[in-house]
């Protein structure tokens, strides 16, 4: 396990405008599949698990078995629905993550969620992970952890309110000689636009882990008791990361292009739709709108200095 603190303002708007992109903490192989599904601000909570209770209830049977009823199988093929069977029919750990109400706008949200490379290389970019992903064919990609983990991961399904990823990978390191295991994730989104025009939208997580007959007693005695919290600190650190880029973006969109033109791992085509995506979102009346207001904060607080003096 590791972990890095808030990082430092790294882009730095015009205008007398002060904006950051929020660091986060990363822990294996938990850490990398979940930055792949989650973006926005942090913000109210839909559900705040309090005790071990609703801690059992988020994760208890019939929690799953919703979980399991949303799975769009009727809309995959049958190699894909096969690898779907595959892991619930071995399921070592099943996991929800506490539902997410973010602002964010919702076109960034629905480009970084179908280009997680995007997000994991800005990480890299600004050294607040080494974790690598690389597309390597349409909705394929492979990744790669300092830890000891490698993996490829697959976008089964997407639409506007539901992702499923599928992950093979194993683990080599100092916690365990070798693990293997498959994994699934389903990520369900809302949209709701309030009466300002901004989009707040919630993120639910469900997590569908098997390891490898050989890690099963490992899995279940040493990682299950502390996995919970670490994938919920996760989800939560990842989703407010991408939050504040969303932010940036509408304060200082030519920043964020700069920090976006030194992506190694981003394909041309992908970095070109996300500089459009970027101007984009710059002109949108809620982004005129922040940025007006940022202006008066700044002139009402120079005036404040200079009564003041």
């Amino acid at each position: 396990m590791y972990s890095f603190s808030t990082i430092r303002a790294v882009i730095r708007p015009g205008q007398g405008h002060s904006c950051r992109i929020v660091g986060c903490c990363l822990s294996g192989i938990s850490a990398a599949l979940l930055c792949l599904c989650a973006s926005g601000l942090p913000g109210a909570e839909l559900s705040r698990p309090a005790g071990r209770e609703r801690a059992r209830d988020r994760n208890g049977e019939s929690a799953r078995q919703l979980a399991i009823g949303a799975l769009p199988l009727e809309k995959l093929d049958a190699q894909d629905r096969k690898k779907v069977r595959a892991v619930l029919e071995n399921l070592t750990l099943y996991h929800h993550m506490p539902v997410r109400v973010i602002d964010c706008d919702p076109d960034l949200y629905l480009f970084l969620t179908r280009h997680p490379d995007v997000v994991v290389n800005i990480w890299k970019e600004l050294r607040i992970s080494q974790l690598q992903l690389q597309e390597t064919a349409p909705r394929l990609y492979r990744m790669k952890e300092s830890s000891g983990t490698t993996a490829t991961v697959e976008l089964l399904y997407q639409s506007y309110d539901t992702q499923l990823l599928y992950v093979e990978g194993e683990y080599q390191g100092a916690v365990a000689r070798s693990v293997g295991g498959r994994a699934l994730f389903l990520l369900k989104t809302g949209y709701l636009r309030d009466t300002d025009d901004r989009y707040y939208i919630s993120n639910r997580l469900d997590m569908f882990l098997s390891v490898d007959p050989g890690a099963v007693q490992w899995v279940t005695k040493t990682l299950q008791p502390i996995f919970g919290k670490v994938a919920d600190h996760n989800f939560y650190q990842t989703v407010a990361f991408v939050g504040s880029l969303s932010r940036t973006i509408e304060v200082n969109s030519r920043g964020v292009q700069r920090l976006a033109s030194r992506l190694q791992d981003v394909s041309p085509q992908v970095r070109g739709e996300f500089f459009k995506l970027t101007d984009d979102i710059a002109q949108k009346p809620t982004a005129v709108a922040l940025r007006q207001f940022l202006d008066d904060v700044e002139t009402a607080r120079r005036q404040q200095q200079t009564i003041r003096r």
